[in-house]
């Protein structure tokens, strides 16, 4: 380029590109070489930004758990009943479909993290992560029982058997394990809401 040098994307646009890779490859084909052809970069310039492709990914899963906490942040705040509001908290949780691109790249990130150098690192950082999805999810039980709406449970246990019923559906529905498709996980996640919260 004449004139200079060619800047580099900024980080995001980087990490933007690495979640529309995902979604329109795959997993397997986001290389650090295919990256650098999508972004104008080398694979050894993403490698000085990130340092290794399990950070580039993890940076990738913040970047996108950043959006989806803003959309999750828009859906609690909205008028209306706080079963309304649980009901999008649980449709924004459960992947699309198979192949989902954030949650096939949340599985592959907890899978490396048990190999990293820096696990603990990556462990607490994934951890924050998760944190902010209880959080949000205790918060809105508690709501929903000081309102009467629903049934008497303590929000913190409650909210830790709930997502972990949606992360067990989820990891299925994300591998696309037959028999449960999104359409199903969400009819039995309604049953057990209805008998654990709503029952009389």
């Amino acid at each position: 380029m004449a004139g200079g040098r060619r800047q580099a994307p900024p980080r995001e646009d980087v990490l933007a590109a690495a979640m529309a890779m995902i979604a329109e490859r795959g997993l397997e084909q986001l290389t650090m070489a295919a990256l650098g052809r999508e972004v104008g970069m080398s694979s050894g310039h993403l490698l000085y930004y990130f340092g290794s492709k399990d950070e580039l990914l993890l940076r990738t899963l913040e970047w996108s758990e950043g959006r989806l906490g803003a959309e999750r942040a828009r859906l609690l705040a909205r008028p209306g009943t706080a079963r309304d509001r649980l009901a999008a908290y649980v449709d924004l949780y459960v992947p699309d479909g198979h192949r989902d691109p954030h949650w096939t790249l949340w599985l592959e990130v907890w899978n490396r993290s048990q190999n990293a150098a820096a696990e603990s690192a990556a462990r607490e950082r994934q951890a924050a992560i998760e944190g902010a999805w209880h959080r949000d999810l205790v918060a809105l039980l508690a709501e929903g029982v000081s309102r009467g709406e629903f049934r008497a449970v303590d929000p913190d246990p409650f909210a830790a058997r709930l997502r972990a019923l949606l992360d067990g559906f989820s990891i299925h529905v994300a591998i696309g394990l037959r028999g449960t498709d999104r359409a199903q996980v969400l009819a039995h996640v309604d049953a057990f809401l209805d008998d654990a919260l709503f029952a009389s």
